[in-house]
């Protein structure tokens, strides 16, 4: 028997195991849990645009997981499509199974708490538990760039030969 639980507190899924345990049912239980990894952080930075990562190896790195927006807009200019591909990568890993439901965005906006019915963003912001958790996807993306470039492949994934 397989039992898949989404959306559900840890403490009702305990007892819905328990539950089927009781009936005799023969199960394996293996649970995946919301959050992010060393890997799901390189898959979600890997599909981000070219902006989007970029803005998010801003908060991670120069930011030390804080960063004034304008500081951001300074680089890329305005955040919307940027920030937009933030949320929509959290997304798409959900619907593609990357990563379980209830996964929460590792980039969050900072809203003025002075003006809140304006809603312009003033920072980023990542926990800081999951700053090293990003920092060594990055570093994991960088040395793979680095060992293709090394064989002569392009960036693309397609072979060169190099002269």
């Amino acid at each position: 028997m397989e039992i898949i639980i989404k959306g559900a507190n840890e403490e009702f899924a305990e007892k819905l195991v328990a539950l089927a345990a009781q009936h005799h049912a023969d199960l394996s239980i293996s649970t995946v849990r919301p959050g992010w990894t060393v890997d799901r952080a390189e898959r979600y930075l890997r599909d981000l645009t070219a902006g989007s990562r970029k803005m998010a190896e801003m908060v991670i790195g120069d930011g030390n997981g804080f960063i004034d927006a304008d500081g951001i807009r300074s680089v890329l200019g305005k955040l919307n499509g940027p920030s937009n591909g933030l949320k929509r990568a959290v997304d798409r890993g959900i619907r593609k199974g990357w990563w379980p439901e209830g996964t929460p965005a590792p980039i969050t906006p900072v809203s003025d708490p002075k003006n809140p019915s304006w809603h312009q963003t003033i920072a980023y912001r990542m926990d800081q538990e999951l700053v090293p958790v990003f920092r060594e996807a990055i570093t994991r993306i960088a040395t793979s760039k680095q060992a293709a470039e090394s064989m002569g492949l392009t960036p693309g994934g397609a072979g060169k030969a190099s002269a």
